[in-house]
């Protein structure tokens, strides 16, 4: 039985290089930092997950091409911490790479990476998922050539009150702004006014943090390794401010991936992979938005890919992807710093954590 002071964390997988099967569930101690093996289920490549809010359903992107990009729909029993299948559906764009869902569980939408679109599909009764309903496909490219040749829609998050929908492409350095609308099942989603917020040319938008007023938006760029920072003035976004993943003197290759608000909305974390593997730590102004950097913490691994912090904020979590496991950092609710505890989960290719 699942104590109050434990909670399951989900972890989602690259199962290409036959190092993991699919999903695997752990009850974490949220007092000691420990972690131990639930369960798992057999998926293919389900490199990201989004829980209902409820917590009775699960839903997994499949990371697949040639036409088999799909989303997968799970029961999930948050007391034992298991999954039974339920249904899956083709996203109709190769290699999707983000998943979520909003708060009254009616719909899901799949980032497809290759496919340069958002697919949007309805939540059944039973957490199945019906057929996909809408699709909105982007155009345009950047000024990269090889990176940045057609759209790569990388991630959707809806704003706090899940008005608007913002969808970050890749290939075309922009946040597209999409107006979200609960009661129309079959195209929730319209184009919004102003229709999309500039990130920096070449940069390469792939997640954002919003603060939980709804006010500040925090960009990590994968290409430029930046965090960018919008604020929302009147009906439309300004950018106040860029800041650098790195330290000065790094000379490397890049690939920021991941960015999180504490808890508490104190402190941002940024991860970049490539040659930094590190975490940039920035203290958040409460008033302006702004952030200043504290400094870097090594990961410990390789492969950054994605993080998560626990809901009480006390422990910072990094799937390292190329090194097969999961770093368990413990943090300093005052100084924003972290720790390491010693503690690793041992599994191959984590890409996604989920609480």
């Amino acid at each position: 039985m699942i104590l109050a002071q434990h909670i399951h964390l989900l972890v989602g997988t690259y199962t290409q290089n036959g190092k993991s099967e699919g999903i695997y569930v752990y009850d974490f101690d949220l007092e000691t930092g420990e972690a131990t093996l639930v369960s798992s289920i057999a998926s293919e490549n389900p490199s990201f997950l989004a829980l209902s809010v409820d917590r009775k359903y699960l839903y997994a992107v499949n990371e697949n091409g040639d036409g088999k990009g799909a989303v997968s729909a799970y029961a999930y029993d948050d007391l034992q911490g298991t999954l039974t299948f339920l249904n899956r559906q083709l996203t109709k764009g190769d290699h999707p790479c983000h998943v979520t869902t909003n708060s009254e569980g009616t719909h899901v939408m799949v980032s497809n990476y290759s496919g340069g679109s958002i697919s949007v599909f309805p939540i059944g009764p039973a957490g199945s998922l019906g057929g996909m309903v809408q699709q909105i496909r982007h155009e345009g490219s950047g000024p990269d050539a090889q990176r940045q040749q057609a759209p790569h829609v990388h991630s959707a998050f809806f704003n706090p009150d899940e008005t608007q929908l913002f969808v970050q492409d890749l290939g075309t350095d922009e946040l597209n702004i999409y107006d979200y609308r609960l009661e129309d099942a079959d195209s929730p989603l319209t184009v919004a006014e102003p229709p999309s917020i500039k990130g920096a040319p070449g940069g390469g938008p792939r997640h954002i943090a919003l603060s939980a007023d709804g006010r500040f938006i925090y960009l990590v760029q994968e290409m430029a390794a930046t965090v960018m920072v919008f604020e929302q003035q009147g009906g439309s976004w300004g950018i106040i401010q860029e800041e650098p993943i790195n330290e000065p003197d790094f000379h490397g290759r890049d690939g920021a991936a991941d960015i999180k608000l504490s808890p508490d909305g104190r402190f941002l974390y940024a991860s970049n992979r490539g040659d930094a593997n590190t975490l940039a730590i920035y203290q958040v102004d409460g008033i302006t938005g702004k952030l200043t950097k504290i400094g870097n913490q090594s990961v410990l691994g390789g492969g950054p890919r994605n993080f998560a912090l626990s809901p009480d904020g006390k422990f910072l979590l990094v799937a390292n992807q190329n090194t097969d496991e999961v770093v368990i950092f413990e943090r300093d609710a005052d100084t924003g710093l972290l720790t390491d505890t010693g503690k690793r989960l041992n599994v191959g290719s984590p890409v996604c954590l989920v609480f």
